[in-house]
């Protein structure tokens, strides 16, 4: 850990310092890891809280950059939100959120920075046209680049001030309410946009009614995450299996609730890519089986390459563990990404360790992100020797001839990753490391704090 000028400490998640580089050298990576809470199920429990009346408990939830932007969001929109922490270290215990209960309390500050947080954004947008007072959107310089025009475009229908100040769709963004309900086409590249109007459309006056036609739908298990919140509290919403249109009636209320955050499987990604990479057993804690995630998928992907990919319940337990490992090389395949476009850095990072030609298809929305992430993993595996194919739906990567796990090449002493400040790029190539011929440095590192607080000190960084 390190503070600079009187930057804040990164890893204790209080917001970004300057741009940082951290430098990961070639080592032995194995043990267990316990992998934290899960960003999706915490930022969504937080919006959930802060619309319901009375105290919720959020339990074990993520620490991180982006989850420190939700709490931030969910005190403007009028709730109450208070951190528990362990004394001696300042672990997050819990959250206790009073709720503003559909906004029947009327709030004086009303810019809303979410930082990084795209997921924040979009979810807090459309419960901020629950209310009848103006809210600004802002954000980090990454969130001014990232357009939430089809969202906004369905909160006019639906009655709804939606503006964006520059009218490119971006932040700075002002929502005022009232929700009228109606019909309105979604496109989805993410599903947070969906997402948004789930949580938010069932608080809208009786009577009303939001009637949702989706032309396009990636990320479904991110959709199927967020219905499992509705139907814990019995709330209705009606779609056909394809998901193709919802319909959900106003009149509904959130109901206060405690319940635990489960591990993150797109956190998971990184220990587990690690283990790939450089051959040795790692053992994740804190991941639920059964849990909707869609980027579990990531592990039955590290089976088909020629991992062996391990559950087990820790006995004495109710908890499971995974233990990764690998004995032969790494194998190419084909997999498609729509349902887990988070997985597209580390899984591009594996197949540079693998025999033979890797394709990440179905995927294009990645490159709407924090950055294109289709675009910068090409560049930055080219650094590394990596040939690539970029396809505009995906990328092919040319794994190392014969396979080898050893990584870089002739020119490799040195190599400076450039993340352009996207946390996943940092810890994939973080991940790579391990297995590297020479230390690599990442530009932008600090960012990895924005959902995996802690990653690189578990990789040994050393920063510049």
């Amino acid at each position: 850990m390190r503070e600079d000028g009187g930057k804040i400490d990164i890893f204790g998640c209080k917001g970004y310092s300057a741009v940082m580089r951290a430098r990961i050298s070639p080592h032995t990576f194995s043990g267990t890891v316990r992998i934290p809470a899960s960003k999706s199920h915490t930022i969504r429990q937080l919006i959930i809280a802060s619309l319901a009346g009375g105290v919720s408990e959020i339990i074990h939830p993520l620490d991180s950059l982006d989850t420190q932007s939700c709490a931030a969001a969910c005190r403007v929109l009028g709730a109450a939100v208070a951190e528990r922490r362990v004394p001696d270290t300042q672990a997050l215990v819990s959250y206790t959120v009073e709720g503003n209960d559909g906004f029947r309390k009327s709030v004086r500050h009303r810019l809303i920075d979410v930082g990084n947080s795209g997921t924040t954004l979009y979810l807090a947008l459309a419960a901020a046209g629950l209310g009848s007072e103006p809210f600004e959107f802002t954000g980090d310089e990454q969130i001014q680049r990232r357009s939430a025009a089809p969202l906004l475009e369905a909160l006019a229908g639906l009655g709804i001030r939606a503006e964006s100040v520059k009218g490119n769709g971006c932040v700075p963004i002002v929502i005022q309410g009232s929700w009228k309900g109606g019909q309105v086409s979604l496109a989805c590249p993410t599903s947070q946009y969906l997402s948004a109007l789930l949580l938010s459309a069932p608080m809208a006056p009786a009577g009303t009614v939001t009637d949702v036609t989706i032309p396009l739908l990636n990320e479904r298990p991110y959709i199927e995450m967020t219905l499992s919140y509705l139907d814990s509290q019995g709330i209705p919403w009606e779609a056909p299996p394809d998901f193709s249109r919802f319909v959900i009636p106003g009149g509904a209320s959130w109901k206060p609730f405690s319940r635990s955050v489960p591990g993150d499987f797109s956190s998971a990604a990184f220990p587990a890519c690690a283990a790939a990479i450089s051959g040795n057993p790692v053992t994740l804690l804190g991941l639920d089986p059964d849990d909707v995630q869609g980027d579990k998928f990531f592990l039955e992907m590290l089976a088909a390459m020629g991992c062996t990919v391990n559950w087990e319940r820790v006995p004495g337990s109710a908890e499971y563990r995974v233990t990764v490992s690998r004995c032969g090389p790494l194998r190419g395949g084909t997999f498609d990404l729509n349902a887990t476009p988070d997985l597209l850095p580390a899984a591009a990072v594996t197949a540079a360790f693998a025999e033979g030609d890797t394709a990440l298809v179905n995927v294009a929305h990645a490159r709407i992100k924090e950055t294109d992430r289709i675009t910068v993993m090409a560049a930055e595996l080219a650094k590394l020797g990596i040939r690539c194919t970029e396809r505009s739906d995906g990328l092919i990567v040319h794994g190392k001839t014969g396979g080898s796990v050893s990584g870089g090449h002739a020119g490799f002493a040195n190599t400076v990753i450039d993340s352009r400040g996207d946390h996943r790029i940092v810890m994939a190539f973080a991940a790579a490391a391990l297995s590297a011929q020479a230390p690599i440095e990442i530009d932008g590192a600090e960012s990895a704090a924005v959902t995996y607080p802690g990653f690189l000190e578990l990789l040994h960084a050393e920063w510049q």
